[in-house]
């Protein structure tokens, strides 16, 4: 199992870094998950018998990384909830994509998640909406690096939105070119109210690895 890099914790959450190409969730291929690593990390460091409660409120595609939080109590599982439903949690993403896009824009589209676990745009979908701004251009590899602030949680939304454009995120194999590289898209910042103290608190980190290096000096200006 792979070292649990946490954020944050007390009674009421846990903020950890998911890593690349761990499920959220379980699913079928019983491969490692990132909510029985949280629950297991409680269970061990806090010595607790029998079943640990961790709720899961959000969720991230299986190869992208970043920020994520669980609630530790139902109470907060349940406030978490209504802030992600209601959009009062700040959610960034840093995407590298294919192509100089515009400095900055609003995408809005809608939506539609298909029987095979693909996800189209389509006047039948739901709505989906997200802001960018573009931080660097790399013209030797023709690409770009985005910071994106996602309004809505649609399924693969901003592989979507930027491939439906002409843009596809580098590395991404479902909706762009095939080179067989890590999917660069990662969850960097994460703001919300905490469930139980009320205050407002923020979370960030730096995705690292082969295409973000080309980027490293506008990472860590952001």
């Amino acid at each position: 199992m792979s070292k649990l890099n946490v954020l944050y914790e007390d009674n009421h959450i846990i903020v950890v870094e998911k890593p690349f190409n761990v499920l959220s969730q379980g699913d079928s291929t019983g491969d490692l998950d990132l909510l029985n690593m949280v629950k297991s990390y409680v269970k061990e460091k806090y010595n607790k018998p029998g079943n640990v409660y961790i709720g899961l409120v959000h969720r991230l595609d299986r190869p992208v990384g970043g920020v994520m939080v669980f609630a530790r109590s139902s109470k907060a599982a349940s406030r978490l909830n209504k802030e992600f439903n209601e959009h009062s949690i700040v959610k960034k993403y840093l995407a590298i994509v294919h192509g100089k896009v515009k400095d900055s824009d609003t995408l809005k589209d809608k939506i539609l998640k298909l029987d095979n676990g693909n996800s189209i745009v389509s006047d039948k979908g739901k709505e989906a909406v997200l802001d960018y701004r573009l931080i660097a251009y790399n013209k030797d590899n023709d690409m770009s690096l985005v910071d994106i602030t996602l309004h809505t949680g649609r399924h693969h939304q901003i592989r979507v939105q930027f491939s439906s454009r002409g843009h596809s995120l580098v590395g991404d194999q479902r909706y762009g070119k095939l080179d067989n590289k890590q999917i660069c898209l990662f969850a960097y910042y994460l703001e919300f109210t905490h469930p139980v103290k009320k205050e407002r608190i923020s979370f960030s980190i730096k995705p690292s690895g082969e295409y973000w290096n080309l980027f490293l000096d506008s990472i860590d200006s952001v």
